[in-house]
């Protein structure tokens, strides 16, 4: 079965973007927001410190992502500051806060990456475990990955993942990925499943 992932229309104040069960905007202005039928995706802040330190210490965060060395709220703050609002400033783009858009509760992580060791550019995502199967992790990526292609006109999407992480696997060929080879991010580090976007592809 094809998944078609939403398509972007320029508006004269956002990027609005449109599949056939839903729409989403996006806030060109800072490029802060995107907005799916049930989500919202914002850029993180320190403020969101509780929610990462939490996030990052889930057991299943644990084996399938890694420790982030993340054991207090200043942890969590730096881990904000040094990760994703850095990339904001060097890359233009970062891992965004996904919640609902309902309650603004938090959900996870979702959003992408440019890694020292990794030629492209990588979608990544988190949710806790009480979010999970109920879509909302193909919702988030589904918009990150247009935003990726429509705004940013990134030329290539990869992404990666443990080798044990089926779920995520699963996940990201219902994005429309397609397994590739394995590969290290450096010599002494697991090997890792690298998959590359049927979508964006060089």
């Amino acid at each position: 079965m094809t998944h078609l992932l939403p398509r972007v229309v320029p508006t004269s104040q956002h990027f609005l973007l449109q599949r056939s069960t839903s729409q989403a905007t996006i806030d060109l202005m800072s490029a802060s927001l995107i907005e799916t039928e049930r989500l919202t995706l914002r850029k993180l802040s320190v403020e969101d410190a509780p929610f990462i330190l939490r996030l990052v210490n889930e057991p299943s965060f644990l084996q399938f992502i890694g420790d982030k060395g993340v054991r207090n709220l200043e942890d969590a703050r730096q881990y904000i500051l040094n990760g994703p609002v850095a990339s904001y400033a060097q890359n233009g783009f970062g891992l965004f806060l996904v919640q609902l858009k309902a309650n603004q509760v938090p959900l996870g992580m979702c959003g992408l990456l440019k890694r020292e060791t990794l030629e492209d550019v990588d979608i990544g995502f988190a949710f806790l475990p009480e979010f999970w199967n109920k879509g909302y992790a193909f919702e988030a990526a589904a918009v990150v990955l247009s935003y990726a292609k429509d705004v940013l006109k990134l030329p290539r999407i990869v992404a990666i993942t443990n080798k044990d992480n089926d779920a995520s696997g699963k996940l990201l060929e219902k994005l429309r990925f397609h397994f590739d080879r394995l590969i290290k991010l450096s010599d002494d580090k697991a090997e890792l499943k690298l998959f590359v976007s049927r979508e964006l592809q060089k």
